[in-house]
């Protein structure tokens, strides 16, 4: 995965099954994915499954980690009615559509 890639992170958000990935990312994504939509199917063999794929249990739990804080802190803005400042909206705005 390529820092800066635009596309690449327009397709994660608008369609993150079908993103152009290796995988090793596909895997990981594909967890996250599980655990954020239906967090109580996650399974001892999913863990498993991303230590195939390379990762080392410290790697998988921070992508536990990390998957868990996004959904946290994204239902902690929706449930308090949090808006994003003006100037971080124009920014994620002006760069949706780069390619």
């Amino acid at each position: 995965m390529e820092s800066g890639d635009h596309t690449l992170v327009r397709h994660l958000k608008t369609d993150p099954e079908d993103a152009p990935l290796g995988a090793q990312d596909r895997a990981m994504i594909d967890f996250a994915l599980k655990l954020t939509r239906a967090p109580a199917a996650v399974k001892r063999e999913d863990l498993e499954f991303l230590q195939q794929y390379g990762f080392s249990e410290e790697n998988v739990v921070d992508i536990v980690l990390i998957t868990c804080v996004f959904n946290f802190m994204n239902r902690l803005a929706d449930g308090l009615g949090v808006e994003l400042d003006p100037q971080m909206q124009h920014l994620l705005d002006a760069n949706a559509d780069k390619e």
